[in-house]
């Protein structure tokens, strides 16, 4: 499988997250569009199937990540 950049990670995850809040304040139908986008583009990075794992899956592959670090999982 091929691996993405970290640099192109952080800038999915960022994008992600900032479409996020913008979809919870607005909830806008281009918004939706685009975070639907960039959960596709996230999960083909990351060998995912869906927008939680891939993110969990980005967040690991940045630099400084420690691969026993689950802190990114919610309880």
């Amino acid at each position: 499988m091929l691996m993405a950049h970290p640099a192109v990670l952080r800038n999915l995850i960022d994008q992600y997250e900032t479409l996020k809040v913008l979809h919870a304040e607005n909830g806008g139908a281009e918004v939706r569009r685009r975070m639907d986008d960039l959960a596709y583009t996230l999960c083909v990075a990351t060998g995912t199937r869906d927008v939680d794992a891939a993110l969990i899956a980005a967040r690991h592959r940045l630099p400084g990540a420690r691969p026993e670090d689950d802190s990114v999982l919610t309880s």
